[in-house]
């Protein structure tokens, strides 16, 4: 899958974070200063009100700290700065409800402070509260991820062993019908491809950037094959990439015993796997003959619904939104699906504009809705 760096993920993510923990829409909002010290943390919030509030949060310490406005009894995250310099001040907007609130300040090499508890009376519904997500929490969803990326690699270098051997048989018709059930067990791989490193390069990536293009020597893996086999080169021509490709499959699916997936990777990559099947995928910009980046986009859809799957537990409970990223996963998954049909695969660039245009569009929102999932599984000291 080659990821891209995520650009766009951080500015949806960064979007995604303040609609989580501020919910303020356009209200008017009132300022509070909450001074941060070593000793204390927002001991100056005296008359807390319910609604839309931006506080300033003024470091008078030493040293960079994390601030987050809290629930006393469960710890819930309602609002959060991070890294608030020595002397600086940063805004931290929120819409308060009725309950019980405390600020927290987790300076540099200083144990956590929290501070007095405020109470806001009434009925008042305001933003509701993130439980922090601890690296204990995700010990045992990064465990079965694990194992779902080590069952797929077994199944992978099976299909791969098989279309190798079929170019160098010679039978390319065959070849190119076991290209894409293999090329799709590798993008169901979802949130492994970063743990992977130069081995995605190797095994999936694009010709962009080098200087013969998909002439390059460098030119490897799935979709040095997929041109190849689309553009009738013979098979003596791409009898050594088929090798490659076997060679570089069999050398992950050994060293991934040794690989570990970074616990912000389960939260990160539930929105960047489809943000990448939206650039490249659904663009046709990863089309090298085949015309089947549909199919790859419902691959992707599958990598991302495991990653739910195995998140729901942690999940289900921390994001209200979940039940509309299922239906809008779905809905992307319905217009992939009309594209499919005894024939084969429609190409994206032969869809009308006004297909494309529905497929970019539920692509669209359920990225929207996704980007909070990097938020919620932050790692957060408590």
């Amino acid at each position: 899958m080659a990821l891209r760096p995520p650009r766009p993920a951080l500015a949806a993510t960064a979007a995604a974070l303040a609609a989580l923990l501020s919910g303020c829409g356009g209200a008017t909002a009132t300022r509070n200063e909450i001074s941060v010290t070593r000793g204390a943390c927002g001991t100056n919030w005296q008359h807390p009100a319910a609604g839309p509030q931006t506080f300033q949060i003024h470091n008078l310490s030493t040293a960079a700290a994390d601030v987050d406005l809290i629930s006393p009894a469960t710890g819930a995250i309602y609002a959060e700065v991070e890294s608030v310099g020595p002397g600086t001040t940063r805004p931290m907007p929120v819409n308060l409800g009725s309950g019980s609130y405390a600020f927290r300040c987790l300076i540099e090499d200083t144990d956590a402070i929290t501070g007095p508890v405020r109470r806001i009376g009434g009925h008042v519904r305001g933003t509701a509260g993130i439980l922090p997500v601890t690296a204990n929490d995700l010990i045992g969803p990064v465990h079965r991820y694990q194992a779902y990326v080590a069952a797929g690699l077994g199944t992978l270098a099976h299909q791969v062993d098989a279309l190798v051997a079929e170019v160098e048989a010679g039978d390319l018709r065959a070849a190119r019908a076991a290209w894409l059930p293999a090329h799709l067990t590798y993008e169901r791989l979802g949130a492994a491809y970063g743990t992977f490193g130069a081995y995605d390069a190797e095994i999936d990536g694009r010709p962009d950037g080098l200087p013969g293009g998909v002439r390059d020597p460098s030119f490897t893996g799935f979709y040095r094959l997929e041109y190849g086999l689309w553009h009738h080169q013979p098979a003596a021509q791409l009898a050594g990439p088929a090798a490659r490709l076997g060679r570089d499959v069999r050398a992950l699916r050994r060293a991934f015993g040794g690989m570990e997936i970074p616990y912000a990777d389960l939260g990160l990559r539930a929105h960047e796997i489809l943000e990448n099947a939206l650039q490249f995928q659904l663009s046709g910009h990863d089309d090298f003959g085949s015309g089947t980046t549909l199919a790859t986009t419902a691959a992707n859809v599958e990598a991302t619904r495991e990653l739910l799957r195995i998140l729901h537990p942690l999940l289900a409970a921390r994001y209200q939104g979940l039940p509309s990223v299922y239906t809008w996963l779905g809905r992307l998954q319905g217009l992939v699906d009309a594209a499919h049909d005894g024939h084969g695969w429609t190409p994206v660039t032969k869809l009308s504009p006004a297909r494309r245009g529905q497929l970019d569009s539920a692509a669209g929102q359920a990225l929207e809705l996704l980007a909070p999932i990097a938020v919620i599984f932050e790692v957060r000291r408590t």
